[in-house]
This record gives structure tokens, C-alpha cells and sequence, in this order.
């Protein structure tokens, strides 16, 4: 499109595509949500430059390929997998880590996040590539 007022705007929207990608990943692993939504969120965050600009300048300005985040996302998934099978578990068990913090908190950390971590990678991924087989098939 180039067009002055999406290139400008752009960069705010995809400031707030990128905070709510963010939130629905965490969120995500107590209730519906996480890693597909915010993988696609942040996806489109990209796509968005894209729309504003060419996707030729969206493909030189990533610092990680599509396939990157797509190998990166299925590794994490996998390894999600793993302390529950070494914890001698039903496979793809939620196993939690309780840190605890000043003042009576506690942070828990889940395979569930984990696995929704390796989700939001691989769509990210998915989403790129999309985008650029669609600029391929001009």
C-alpha cells in the first residue's frame, strides 16, 4: 500500500499486537488462549509491516528465518515433553516448578507454558511463511 499514515501507524499498532501477543501467551496456560492466539498476534504484527511497506524489506529486516522459529517452536514443544517422561509420569503430564518469592508469593512455572512457548514460535513461523509464499504467488 505505502502509504504514509499506515507506515506511521504501523509502528504503534504493532507495539500493541506485540504486548497483547505477550499476555495472551501467559495467560493462555490457565485458560483458553496462549500460544496459537499470541503466535498469531505476533504474527500479524509482522504481517502489518508488511501491508505498510514491501514484504521484500519485512524478509531483509527479520533476524530469524521463518523456518527458524518454526524448528525452534517444535523443539521447545518437545522438550515440554520430557519432565514428564523423566519424572517417570504420563506422558505430556503438567509438571510445575514453585519458586518462591518475597512477601508469601510464589511463581509457578508449568510444562504447559513451556509447551505454549513452542507453539508461539512455531506459528509465528507458520504465519511468515505464509506470508511470503503469498508475495511468491504475484
Amino acid at each position: 500500500m505505502n502509504t504514509v499514515i499506515l507506515q506511521i501507524a504501523q509502528r504503534y499498532v504493532r507495539a500493541l499486537l506485540l504486548l497483547f501477543a505477550i499476555i495472551a501467551l501467559l495467560r493462555g496456560h490457565n485458560h483458553p488462549g496462549g500460544g496459537f492466539i499470541g503466535g498469531l498476534l505476533a504474527g500479524m504484527s509482522i504481517v502489518l509491516k508488511g501491508f505498510a511497506f514491501d514484504i521484500e524489506r519485512v524478509r531483509a529486516s527479520l533476524k530469524i528465518s521463518p523456518q527458524a522459529y518454526i524448528a525452534a517452536g517444535l523443539i521447545i514443544i518437545v522438550a515440554s515433553f520430557l519432565p514428564s517422561i523423566f519424572a517417570g509420569e504420563e506422558f505430556m503430564k503438567g509438571l510445575w516448578l514453585i519458586i518462591s518469592l518475597p512477601f508469601g508469593n510464589e511463581l509457578k512455572l508449568g510444562t504447559p507454558l513451556v509447551f505454549d512457548i513452542g507453539v508461539f514460535f512455531a506459528v509465528i513461523g507458520v504465519t511468515l511463511l505464509f506470508l511470503f509464499s503469498l508475495k511468491r504467488a504475484e
